[in-house]
């Protein structure tokens, strides 16, 4: 069984899945954060793999990609770096990134090194539904990869449904229609999140954008599995100081440790 869905048997309220940029703050901080990640307390990990146009971003993780970059990090670096990372990193790892890299890299290779790497799944928002069924799914599916797909407050319930049918591992409820690290409240999204809740989807959701601190998590997860944090994240590991001292006060200061 998918790490992935095995995280969604065992824990259904409550998950924590949190967003890192590879290459970030250091070029060879990938694995050391993730490792900080998993031994606070995160339940599943996104990582970012750096590109130069990130639609889907807000100012703060473009920041952080652009730096990444700067620092040197590639989409071989990446996967040179996570060679065995599985002899110490036990969580679902997703990449999350955009069609443009992984095409020029190579799709089926990208899928196969990330595969062999040990990665659970996808997040590729520029990937269009139409695409995913005619090409590139059965590429992601053929190598044991989950593929999520984002839903929006303004997704039409058909789509939604859609989404669901074909997205495996969860599906991730964008909180507004912003880019990540958007300072609309989220109390403002609540209809949205009810809908999605009533809905009686397949896959567990995931809220994200917009999730910041214990209270906005706690928010989401009255209407959702668990929500997504990423660019509070990044804000709190630009900060110098010891990674790991870094991430456990901010991931206690979520759960409320």
């Amino acid at each position: 069984m998918n790490r992935i869905e095995t995280l969604f048997q065992n824990k259904t309220q409550n998950i924590l899945s949190v967003y890192c940029t590879a290459g970030y703050p250091l070029l060879d901080s990938t694995v050391p954060v993730m490792m900080s990640l998993q031994q606070n307390g995160a339940d599943m990990i996104e990582l970012g793999m750096p590109y130069s146009d990130p639609l889907a971003d807000g100012p703060v993780i473009q920041v952080s990609s652009a730096k990444a970059i700067e620092n040197g990090m590639t989409i071989n670096k990446l996967f040179t770096d996570l060679n065995n990372f599985r002899k110490e990193i036990h969580l679902p790892v997703i990449l999350m990134g955009y069609m443009n890299p992984a095409l020029q890299y190579g799709f089926e290779k990208f899928c196969a090194k990330a595969a062999e790497a040990g990665i659970d799944g996808l997040i590729l928002p520029d990937l269009p539904m139409y695409e995913f069924e005619t090409e590139y799914g059965e590429i992601i599916n053929r190598y044991g990869l989950k593929f999520i797909f984002l839903v929006t407050p303004e997704t039409s319930d058909e789509r939604v449904k859609m989404f669901d049918r074909l997205s495996a591992g969860f599906l991730y409820a964008v909180s507004s229609s912003s880019t990540t690290g958007n300072e609309k409240s989220l109390e403002q999204q609540m209809g949205y999140f009810k809908k999605l809740q009533d809905m009686k989807l397949n896959n567990p959701v995931l809220i994200g954008f917009g999730i910041k601190n214990s209270e906005t998590f706690n928010a989401a997860c009255r209407y959702a599995n668990g929500a997504i944090i990423g660019t509070a994240y990044i804000k709190a590991i630009e900060q110098n100081g010891s990674i790991n001292t870094i991430t456990k006060q901010f991931i206690d200061g979520i759960v409320g440790k």
